[in-house]
């Protein structure tokens, strides 16, 4: 929950259950620790991608459901984005790299202020490593899962530290964007699918 620029609660869960086994409950907990409840937020913000297709469908249709039943505006943006925006490195350029497994990345170039330079794209760590002068900052999980790659090829590689877990600097984003009026419906909500979904054949 973010106030202004004051985060006055946040709950970090690493685990290998399932968002919607948690998402929920972590809401209520902290509804009830402000003493809030949804009807008294203003709106609700969401990363729409990418990322796994689960994870998003999960986040989206609960915020969706929670907006579309209190009557209030939406603020859905690449997660990407909100790396490169919580970037302060001085590098002119910003590149975003979120871990897409399977020796993948999703990535995409933004400039020094964290404006899109080009659409995101899945690929290899090694895609995004070309074309650049100066210093460059690469950011996120997927650059540091592929540092040893990046450094090798990049001279002015640099890994400032931002904090991966992104709902602070989100709420933060979506605050000055409900303010400006930049909300949107539940409805008009859209993942960012980079790449087709990875579905397993059921064992026999």
């Amino acid at each position: 929950m973010v106030a202004g620029d004051t985060v006055e609660f946040e709950v970090r869960a690493t685990t290998a259950d399932g968002h919607s086994r948690w998402l929920v409950a972590a809401l209520d907990v902290a509804l009830s620790g402000l003493g809030l409840e949804p009807r008294d937020l203003d709106g609700f913000a969401v990363t729409v991608g990418p990322g796994s297709f689960t994870g998003l469908r999960v986040g989206m249709s609960t915020v969706q459901g929670l907006a579309l039943a209190m009557g209030r505006p939406c603020f859905g943006v690449s997660s990407l984005d909100v790396l490169a925006a919580s970037t302060v490195s001085g590098a002119p350029s910003i590149v975003a790299l979120v871990d897409a497994i399977r020796g993948e990345v999703f990535g995409a170039v933004y400039d020094g202020e964290g404006r899109l330079r080009g659409d995101p794209r899945a690929g290899q760590a090694a895609d995004f490593v070309k074309g650049f002068d100066g210093e460059v900052a690469f950011v996120g999980d997927g650059a540091l899962r592929y540092r040893a790659e990046i450094e090798a090829k990049v001279a002015d590689a640099a890994f400032p530290a931002v904090d991966l877990f992104l709902a602070a600097a989100l709420g933060r984003q979506a605050v000055e964007a409900l303010q400006a009026g930049e909300g949107v419906p539940p409805g008009e909500l859209r993942p960012l699918y980079l790449r087709a979904a990875h579905i397993r054949k059921p064992k026999r």
